[in-house]
Order: structure tokens, then sequence, then C-alpha cells
């Protein structure tokens, strides 16, 4: 180029000294942005050493008459060189730039991918190939002290340490380093060796190895708080449950156990009983088993529901029929409640009859519970969308907002309702999960001293084609 420059102004363009100078200027700044500083001082020099021996006067010598052409060819020189040099910073600053964003977006890949597991078990599969997903590393191999464990991800030949080699690594390595194409990042619990990540090929900053083993690091101990958190929250909820499974059982089963007893007790005295006593004791004796009998099967069920080991079989129900077999077998609760049915023609629903008859007898069975004798109990349907909600609803005493969302957990009974009427707290935990299962909902919007609503959602049964 420099020749090609030279040959131009010198065979066919005849220009002035400035126009070479500038052009020869442009000419070695160009090199030195491309190139680097190297290219455009030799050129510089060559450029200069060109323009005194074929423009500046006399040509074809390097002899200068004119002192002002000496100041020229100084200033030419100097403005090359100066120029060349702050190109080069220019390119490398700009070359720099890149490689930091690059290490940037690095950074960033590599702690989403690590964050987005939770697990400890999960998270240690996951380290070696996310970081050379990220890194675009030939492998990648995390060597962890607890209990010797390597995880491998990319070209295994290119590993050339065994866990012994791994291990003196792990425990003496101060900080990152790299030794050919191979970088080693320590990793470390505060000044506690954990182990070791060795990158194959990964070209990367000190910086940058050093920050990748933080986040390593950061994730593992992420992991593993995550999980005695969650095996403490659930160690907690387990004792809570037993705690209340243990307290509801015992106090249901006392009070029939204890009536058993005593007319049984009653029962064996001798003499002094009439007719009309026996029959009595033995009716409480009846009453009080068939309770027991029922607060079994109410364990056994929520058992099994919580198992998936009930069967339920799903076909088109009469949304009429489903309540009134409901209603007829509350008849008990409803003989000291005004009824009040508002159920409109409706599409079949997709369900179990004999389940769902369980659910709305249950909500049916709690809405006279807790309600005042003689108070009407509705009963209503409506078409929602794609669904159909059957709602209950009393005026009953009603429900706190605060345990509005407890009374469908399993033992649950509200302190002031457990204090007024029985019951072991499974009924509506038991209707929820049978609903779930039918893919439905089951609610409540209450308010206290004016009455509750329950309503369940069922999905309609599509019609054949």
């Amino acid at each position: 180029m420099l020749a090609g420059i030279v040959a131009v102004y010198h065979r066919w363009l005849h220009v002035n000294t400035t126009t070479v100078a500038l052009t020869l200027l442009m000419l070695v700044l160009l090199l030195a942005a491309k190139w680097g500083l190297r290219y455009a001082v030799v050129t510089s020099l060559l450029a200069t050493v060109a323009y005194n021996y074929y423009f500046l006067p006399p040509i074809g010598t390097f002899i200068i008459n004119d002192p002002q052409n000496w100041l020229a060819l100084f200033a030419f020189l100097v403005s090359a060189v100066v120029g060349s040099r702050l190109s080069e910073r220019a390119r490398k600053e700009a070359e720099d730039a890149r490689l930091g964003q690059r290490e940037l977006e690095v950074l960033y890949g590599l702690s989403r991918e690590l964050l987005q597991t939770e697990n400890v078990a999960g998270l240690l599969n996951t380290i070696a190939p996310a970081t050379m997903l990220t890194t675009n590393a030939v492998s990648v191999v995390l060597y962890l002290l607890d209990g010797d464990r390597r995880y491998m991800a990319g070209d295994a030949s290119a590993v050339l340490q065994d866990d012994i080699g791994l291990r003196q690594m792990a425990l003496t390595l101060p900080a990152p380093d790299t030794v050919g194409q191979e970088s080693r990042v320590p990793l470390r619990v505060g000044v506690k060796p954990r182990g070791i990540l060795l990158l194959n090929g990964a070209a990367l900053s000190t910086q940058t190895l050093l920050a990748i083993g933080g986040l390593v690091s950061i994730a593992i101990d992420r992991a593993q708080a995550l999980e005695e958190v969650t095996r403490g929250e659930a160690s907690k909820e387990s004792e809570r449950l037993r705690s209340l499974m243990i307290d509801s059982i015992t106090h249901e089963l006392r009070t029939p156990l204890t009536a058993i007893k005593a007319s049984a007790s009653t029962l064996l005295l001798p003499g002094g009983l009439t007719d009309a006593e026996r029959h009595d004791l033995l009716e409480v004796i009846d009453e009080e088993s068939d309770r027991l009998n029922r607060l079994v099967s109410e364990a056994v069920e929520m058992a099994q529901l919580d198992a998936q080991e009930v069967h339920m079989t799903f076909t088109p129900t009469p949304v009429q029929t489903l309540v009134e077999r409901a209603v007829e077998a509350s008849a008990t609760t409803l003989a000291d409640h005004e009824l009040k049915l508002n159920l409109p023609k409706l599409p079949p629903v997709l369900a179990d009859m004999s389940f769902l008859e369980k659910v709305l007898v249950n909500l049916i069975e709690n809405a006279g519970k807790y309600s005042a004798k003689g108070s009407p109990i509705f009963v209503s349907a409506e078409r929602r969308g794609d669904e159909v909600a059957i709602s209950v609803a009393d005026r009953g005493v009603g429900i706190d907002a605060s345990e509005q969302s407890l009374i469908f957990e399993r033992f649950y009974r509200a302190p002031v309702h457990s204090q007024q009427t029985s019951g072991t707290g499974m009924g509506l935990a038991i209707s929820r999960a049978i609903i779930e299962a039918h893919h439905g909902t089951l609610g409540v919007t209450s308010q206290m001293g004016e009455g509750s609503v329950f309503t369940l959602t069922l999905p309609i049964a599509r019609q054949p084609e």
C-alpha cells in the first residue's frame, strides 16, 4: 500500500507535499487500527524515508535544503507515531471491552443456569455441563472433597488428573491458575477448601475464573440451605399434623368410647333396669358405634385419597339427581332446618356419583351443624362457562377470614367451633381431595355472624358428537 501511494503520487498525480503527507499519515493510522502498533511504527518510518526521497526537494536524495521541510518531516514522523499509539490504545480498549462484555455474559448465563436448580443433587449434575456451555470449554470437571465426588462434561480425554491429583490441587491451590489450555479454579467455603473446577479450552481472565468459582460455591451453599430449610419445614409440618391428628382422634374417640363403656357397664349391673332403660342404653351403644365406625372410615378414606388408591368412575351425571340424592341422605340434618333449592336446568357434569354425594352430604351436614335450628339452608346450582357451580349456604356463625384457607387442611378445626360441636377436621379435607380428583374446585366465602357459602365447581360432561 505504501509503495502504491508513493508510485501514484510520484509518477502520475503530481500533488503538493501536504497532500502526500496526509495520505501517508492516514495509511499509518489505518494500519495501527487494523494490525497494531508494531506494523504502524515500521510503516511510519518507511513512509518518512519515502516522503523525504520522493517528495521533498532535492528529489531523489536524502538531503533536505529547506529547514521548513525538516520541520514538516519531523512533524509527519511524530504525528504518525503518536497517532499510531493512540489508535493502538483505542483498539486495545475496544478489545478489552468486548472481552469484558463476553465474560460478563458468561457469568450471567452461568448464574442463571445454576439458580434454576434448588436441590443439591440436581445442581451438582448441572454445574459441569452448564459451565461448559456458557464458557465454550472443551471439557469441565467438578471435583468435591466431600465424598471424593467427580462430575464431568465434554471430552473426557482432555482431563489428565486422577482423583488424587484433583484432591491435592483442591487442598493446595490458593487462587485461579491457568496451565496451558487448562484453567484451575479452587472452590471454597470461607477459607475452607471445598473442591476444584477444571476448565479445558476456555480463554477467560483470572478475575472471571475467580467469579465463576464464587458463583459455583454460592450456588451449592444456596441449594444446601434450601434443602435444610425444606427439611425443617417438612419436619415441623409433620409434627404439627401428628399433634393435630392425635388431639383430634383422641378427643373424638374418647367421647363415643366413654359413652359405650358407661352404657355397657350399666347394662352389666344386676337388676334395677327397665326394658325402656335397657333399650335406651343399647341405642346409645349403637349410635356411638356408628360414630366410631365413621371416624375410622374417614381416616382410611383420607389415607387412600392421599395415596391415590381410590378408584373413581367418571360418567355424565345429572346435577338434579345428584342434589336430590344428597338431600335424601341428609334427611336427619334437614329435619331441623328449612331447605331451599334453586336448581335450573343444567347440563350433566362428569363425575363419580357416589363420591360427589358424600361431598354434598358433608357440606349440608356442616351447614346444619354450624347454624341454629330452624334457620334455612340453601342449595343452588348455576352454569359458569364450561363448569357447573353447586353452592351450599347457611345463616350460621360464619368463619373468620384468617381461617377460611385453613379449614380445608386435615384435622384443622376453628377453636371457637371445636368447643361447640364435635368433629375430626377431616370432612372438608376429604371433600376437597375428591373435588380436585374431579378436576374441580372447592372454596368458601363467609362473614362472621352472617353465615357461609361453600361452592364446588365441576366440569361439564362433553356430549358425544
